[in-house]
């Protein structure tokens, strides 16, 4: 005998959505409402002072200007501001702690302190970190005066999830903007250190004088809102002015002309900036939050779909607007992710708060 199930087609997508070898072909990612700008991002500071940073893959250059000079790998360490956009480029030799630091000294030498720096989980930083961290309380263990001031200037690290480029789009936004002027620029070419180290510094001006904001529709307003103008007080890039110096002084009111200079910078920046960065151009709805307890998949670019190894969720953690964004997965060891990098697999018992 033959039959035919009441509302069967119904029943047959319903067997397929709970089937795990389907799902595991075919998995369905997760995702969040996207969460707000952090702190650093919207609060008036100093160029730098909260920065991102991460290095961009090496270049072969000659030390020697030389006919039979030896090629050698250098890498760039690109810091950007967080609040400004600002970009400031180190070139090192190699990916160790040591030409690290040594390059985050150079920064701070020139560009100030640095009150918070975010990166990736490379091991470099990482050991940056712990090797500034090493340093501050072998001070701080002799003399008390120094502890509380450090505990007020020390450099907070933050690190983003593993495998999770998406939290640092800012400084990967950068490497990708200085790889586009560099690979242009360097067409064949080989090249000695201080001429690469020339290159990026140009390349560095290039990108301090990028508009942070469309050029207002004001006909009055021909200077377009840069990093420069937070570095310098003006564009990098600036076209030639009158010389002043044979105008009596009592004819110049310097300071307040200069202090009106750099309210109205920073007046434009909330005015126009801040409203540029709120526009969400995805991840615009809200959605429930994963369960500590649910069965996933553990995404794996290097692999099939039909081989990413499954893990539970042993914890959720909590942004500041009461979402889960990053979890900690129990597999074989504990990792932390990105809800980004799982899929939630269709069981029953895979509830979502």
């Amino acid at each position: 005998m033959q039959f035919w199930p009441i509302n069967g087609k119904g029943i047959a997508r319903k067997t397929v959505h709970n089937c795990i070898a389907c799902f595991r072909q075919k998995p369905t990612g997760v995702d969040q409402l996207m969460g707000n700008l952090p702190s650093e991002r919207v609060t008036p500071s100093a160029p730098f002072l909260n920065s991102g940073v991460d290095f961009c893959e090496p270049f072969q250059i000659k030390f020697k200007n030389q006919r039979k000079g030896i090629f050698s790998k250098v890498y760039v360490a690109i810091f950007v501001c967080l609040a400004t956009k600002s970009i400031h480029l180190e070139a090192v030799t190699d990916l160790t702690t040591e030409a690290f630091i040594a390059a985050l000294k150079r920064l701070c030498a020139r560009r100030g302190r640095i009150s918070t720096l975010m990166s990736d989980n490379a091991t470099n930083f990482k050991g940056a970190a712990a090797e500034l961290n090493r340093f501050i309380k072998l001070i701080c263990n002799k003399n008390e005066t120094l502890a509380n001031y450090f505990a007020s200037e020390a450099i907070q690290w933050k690190f983003i999830p593993p495998r999770s480029p998406n939290f640092g789009g800012l400084w990967e936004a950068g490497v990708k903007s200085f790889k586009h002027h560099l690979y242009r620029a360097l067409v064949n070419s080989k090249i000695t250190f201080e001429e690469f180290e020339t290159i990026i510094i140009q390349i560095e001006g290039i990108l301090n004088s990028r508009p942070l904001v469309p050029l207002s529709d004001n006909i009055n307003e021909y200077e377009v809102l840069t990093p420069g103008h937070f570095i310098i007080g003006r564009p990098i890039s600036a076209i030639p002015e009158p010389a002043i110096l044979d105008i009596s002084d009592n004819r110049l009111s310097r300071w307040q002309y200069t202090t009106k200079c750099v309210q109205t910078i920073w007046k434009r920046w909330k005015n126009d900036y801040l409203n540029h960065l709120q526009q969400r151009n995805k991840w615009q709805f809200e959605k429930n939050n994963v369960a500590v307890g649910c069965l996933v998949l553990l995404k794996e670019n290097d692999l099939p779909p039909c081989k990413w190894a499954m893990a539970r969720i042993l914890e959720v953690i909590y942004g500041t607007d009461g979402k889960v964004r990053v979890v900690k997965l129990k597999t074989a060891t504990v990792l932390t992710r990105s809800i980004s990098k799982i899929c939630i697999l269709p069981i029953e018992n895979n509830n979502v708060n």
